[in-house]
């Protein structure tokens, strides 16, 4: 069919002063049908318009002395005399004098789908002024946030009330037809646009962010699949490659499928971490001394809502709220809290932990994931996920129906960038030794792949592209790479090369009563800040 570029309200699209045309139709295809192997793009000769810099949207912006403006794309760099969209772009200029600034730093917050543009004003998170010489971008990949347009196929998709992950009568059919019908949600919704929404256009539109700032080169920090996206622009660019960090490190070569399997691996004795943590301090949450009893709780509380759901809470719903304890320790003391109210009786606690999540990430994730490479058959998938949930079932099937709208997904798969570092000068490689969403044998693997490359390892550590959250050891040498361009000495051996502390856990705070959770909630969003919690949100799809 011929798909078509379908926009939100009040946005419109910008053709070009030569023509004006609907992109080239590409046919929808199941992406398992895509080649294999690997390609490398043609670089794109199209420069935009400079940026017309203005007042941003948000009081947070505007209070950190921020800029905001569009940098207008094309749809399809192939034809880029073709139809255009506008990706959204936040500035804070360097604070140092124009002798001793270097140069624009884009920013990604992970996802893919995250919005990114707060993240200007992640500069200021660095130490000694380490942030000080550069530019701060942060951007609205296309298709998110700000952007124009923007891509949300179904808003009410995670509504609460969804029966259980684990298969049972009926269980296979639900996530099929519910990811099935996701899938042709997104093609009425997305049209054209997910033809043109994978790393490489998002590559190809960091080139543009980079023309539009007249800069010769780009700094780069990126986080999560900001990792991976940062990967393939120094394998396609290494020429435009000035000092690059990347925290949570994806490994290339398990772009996306094999990536999956290895995070529902790590995912649960992760969660088992927390249970630990939570049986260590049981003077505040009284669940007993015991993790395994811990967890114990944890599934018997799902247990009961597989045979018992609620209208308005279901077992996936559940499943759903502690992942985020599995990412990140930030929130393990709110977390206990959930956990503690239910063990009583009492799920409004987790019912309020869980909200009223929308699309608004999830569609750009499987826009890029499901198009980026090739997925296997819902056979093979299926035997995977048996396979792993037998040892690790935390997120084994969690993860398989969050992914499965790539079974029909309406857009064609393409081969994935052969990533390639051999020419890309020095950056810095920063994961925790049992990172779950990016496990670390990826983060190896990127440090191989990029020989001139470093890597930093917070020891122990479960919580997911944590850099900047106040571990000196970590966060100092980060301020030296940005501000000296010195780092680590790299160390011969498939290891990291300096080692610093985790992030740590927060305080363990007492349960007292039906407002604990809410206290423990308030404090844990005041203590990681609104800039990380977009990191956060950004690198874990899971609502």
């Amino acid at each position: 069919m011929r798909r078509v570029l379908s926009v939100v309200a009040g946005a419109v699209l910008v053709s070009s002063g030569l023509a004006t045309a609907t992109a080239q139709a590409q046919p929808a295809g199941h992406p398992g049908k895509g080649g294999h192997g690997h390609h490398t793009p043609a670089t794109p000769a199209y420069t935009p318009p400079p940026i017309d810099w203005g007042t941003c949207p948000t009081a947070s912006l505007q209070n950190a002395g921020a800029q905001c403006g569009y940098v207008t794309v094309p749809l399809d760099y192939a034809h880029p005399r073709g139809q255009k969209i506008q990706l959204y772009v936040s500035r804070i200029e360097h604070k140092t004098s124009d002798a001793d600034a270097q140069g624009p730093m884009l920013t990604n917050p992970g996802g893919p789908g995250g919005s990114g543009l707060g993240l200007s004003r992640l500069g200021a998170s660095v130490p000694d002024h380490g942030g000080d010489p550069f530019d701060w971008i942060g951007f609205d990949p296309r298709g998110v946030g700000r952007s124009i347009p923007s891509l949300s196929c179904d808003p009410s998709y995670f509504k609460a009330g969804r029966p259980a992950y684990e298969p049972g009568p009926g269980i296979e059919k639900f996530w099929l037809d519910k990811a099935a019908g996701y899938a042709a949600d997104c093609d009425e919704a997305g049209g054209a646009l997910l033809d043109h929404d994978r790393t490489t256009d998002w590559v190809n539109d960091m080139e543009s962010i980079r023309k539009a700032l007249g800069a010769r080169k780009i700094n780069y920090y990126g986080f999560s699949y900001g990792t991976y996206l940062g990967q393939v622009y120094a394998t396609l660019h290494p020429d435009r490659v000035g000092k690059f960090v990347l925290d949570g490190v994806i490994g290339a070569s398990q772009a996306w499928y094999e990536l999956n399997l290895e995070q529902e691996k790590q995912f649960d004795p992760n969660i088992d971490t927390f249970f630990d943590w939570i049986a260590d301090n049981d003077a505040s949450y009284r669940l007993g001394t015991d993790g395994k009893a811990v967890r114990q709780i944890y599934y018997d509380t799902l247990a009961d809502l597989t045979a018992h759901p609620q209208a308005d809470f279901g077992p996936s719903d559940w499943n759903d709220i502690f992942v985020g304890a599995a990412y990140y320790v930030y929130d393990w003391d709110f977390y206990a809290h959930v956990l503690a109210a239910a063990a009583g009786g009492d799920l409004a606690p987790a019912k309020e932990a869980y909200g009223a999540p929308d699309d608004a990430t999830y569609a750009t994730y499987m826009a890029v994931e499901c198009s980026d490479a090739p997925w296997p058959s819902w056979r093979t998938q299926r035997r995977d996920a048996f396979k792993v949930a037998a040892q690790a079932p935390f997120l084994a099937w969690n993860n398989t129906w969050y992914n499965a709208p790539c079974l029909t997904w309406p857009a064609p798969s393409t081969r994935p960038v052969r990533v390639d570092g051999r020419k890309v000068p020095p950056i810095l490689l920063i994961e925790e030794t049992n990172d779950a969403a990016t496990p670390m044998e990826g983060a190896l693997e990127a440090r191989r792949t990029f020989p001139r490359s470093v890597m930093i390892e917070g020891v122990g550590g479960t919580t997911h592209a944590g850099s900047l959250s106040g571990v000196s050891c970590t966060d100092d040498k980060i301020a030296d790479y940005l501000l000296t361009g010195h780092l680590p000495r790299r160390k011969p051996g498939n290891r990291s090369d300096a080692q610093c502390d985790p992030v740590p856990p927060p305080a363990a705070t007492p349960v007292e009563g039906a407002a604990a959770s809410a206290k423990a909630g308030a404090a844990a969003h005041q203590r990681v800040g609104g800039l990380r919690r977009q990191i956060m949100e950004a690198a874990m799809p899971q609502p």
